[in-house]
């Protein structure tokens, strides 16, 4: 029993490797299609649980334009609405 647990953790571990290596080969493209690939090979009464993964993943790794945030910080400090950094520590007590 042990020597077939063993065997399959070496294999697991050799297709997770295999994966891995393909995929720093793959291009968007490819990508693509592998994912085309994996849904339509989604039983259809877990498609639903499949999109609310993707949505929230692309969610959480989705950025605002760091150029907009640039922009927007430019514009509070040419507006004045900034804090002056010798009153960021006021209130805060040291012991």
């Amino acid at each position: 029993m042990m020597i077939k647990s063993v065997k399959m953790r070496m294999l697991n571990t050799t297709r997770f490797i295999t994966i891995e290596v393909e995929k720093a080969k793959m291009r968007t493209t490819d990508y693509a299609q592998a994912l085309h690939k994996e849904i339509d090979q989604t039983p259809a009464e877990h498609l639903a649980a499949l999109l609310n993964i993707v949505h929230t993943f692309r969610e959480s790794v989705s950025l605002k334009s760091p150029l907009a945030s640039v922009e927007k910080g430019l514009q509070e400090a040419l507006a004045g609405e900034g804090e002056d950094i010798s009153t960021l520590w006021d209130g805060i007590d040291v012991d």
